[in-house]
């Protein structure tokens, strides 16, 4: 940046007198100064060594002020060059016609030299304040752009924590109630590759994602005898357990960034017809992302081996899922499941046990 008592400034008027008067006024205030009788030369100089300052005639041969003016703004390294036009001309029309080409000011001819030193000093104090400014701004986006980069590392690394905390729950609560291993995993995935299908928007599959995972969170409070009964529920103890989405709706709502899932925690054993519970609610009274994990949930628990049968095959949980279409499940959800290839989710259990090895 220069200082304006330093400045660099180019005088352009094809009248030699004008030229050399200038000229020797403006070097007693210690500024560099170069002339130039007509335009073209002007601005090969400018585009070599950019002056600070332009002072520039209107009437020349060739190419007239107005010409070189907007010839100058054109070029981006040399926009920002302040132009003072210097000119015989009177009219309005002139003066308006100078700025609108890119001027920062018009002195008429003849003109006083007090006036030429006052505005000279004055648009070159502007300018340097200007490219003092510019730096500052470059330097403060520098600054920007290195606390974005930085935060959004951190962020990335809050992520992949987050995740590995919410598997790593998943997984305790798939071990506590008995599932088997990566139950969690699979069904986020399998309710993930649904809610692709149905076009799902990006919140709606943060809802889900985090849903599928926490689904039984409230499990937690579910007492062992309970949870681990290997005959049939009575009717108390089955009230007991079906508070589990209530109890995990309670802890997961309180919890700013796990409250997108609540809603499925709440109501993800709701059914189609209304027979679910806790709410019975009915059709599409039930969140898109419960219905969805609904159907995630069947085909997983049918297609994993448990302690009392082996792994049924894709067959039977498709013709189970079909059966019990507009009443446990979204007729809508099924279609989009049924659309998906078997080898899909065949991929999907492959990938999630190979990464668990």
């Amino acid at each position: 940046m220069t200082h304006a008592e330093n400045a660099n400034i180019m005088v352009v008027d094809d009248e030699p007198a004008n030229l050399k008067l200038l000229e020797n006024v403006l070097k007693t205030h210690g500024y560099t100064v170069r002339s130039f009788p007509t335009g073209r030369l002007a601005l090969a100089a400018a585009a070599q060594n950019p002056p600070d300052l332009i002072l520039l005639d209107i009437n020349m041969p060739e190419m007239n002020g107005y010409e070189v003016c907007e010839r100058l703004k054109s070029n981006p390294e040399l926009l920002t060059i302040p132009v003072i036009f210097l000119s015989g001309l009177n009219t309005t029309e002139d003066k308006v016609k100078a700025f609108q080409t890119g001027g920062a000011d018009y002195i008429s001819k003849p003109f006083q030299l007090e006036e030429v030193d006052a505005r000279v000093e004055t648009h070159l104090k502007l300018h340097e304040l200007q490219q003092a400014l510019e730096l500052q701004n470059d330097h403060l986006e520098e600054l920007v752009n290195q606390r974005t980069e930085q935060l959004q590392v951190a962020v990335k690394r809050i992520e992949s924590t987050f995740d590995q905390t919410l598997q790593a729950l998943g997984g305790a609560l798939d071990l506590r109630d008995n599932e088997t291993a990566g139950h969690s995993q699979r069904v986020s995935r399998y309710s993930l590759e649904i809610a692709q299908a149905m076009h799902c928007g990006e919140e709606e599959f943060r809802q889900i994602a985090l849903g599928a995972c926490l689904h039984d969170i409230g499990k937690i409070g579910t007492p062992d005898a309970i949870l681990h009964k290997a005959g049939k529920l009575n009717p108390e103890e089955t009230e007991i357990i079906r508070k589990h989405v209530r109890n995990g709706y309670d802890m997961v709502s309180r919890i700013p960034f796990l409250s997108p899932a609540a809603q499925i925690v709440l109501t993800h054993h709701e059914f189609y017809d209304g027979t679910g519970y806790p709410q019975g609610l009915i059709g599409k009274e039930i969140p898109m992302g419960a219905r969805i994990f609904s159907v995630a949930d069947t085909l997983d628990a049918m297609t994993s081996d448990r302690p009392y049968r082996t792994a049924l095959p894709y067959q039977a949980a498709q013709e189970e899922i079909v059966r019990c279409s507009g009443r446990q499940f979204d007729p809508d959800v099924v279609q989009a499941f049924l659309g998906i290839p078997e080898q899909v989710w065949k991929r999907i259990r492959v990938e999630l046990d190979s990464g668990s090895q």
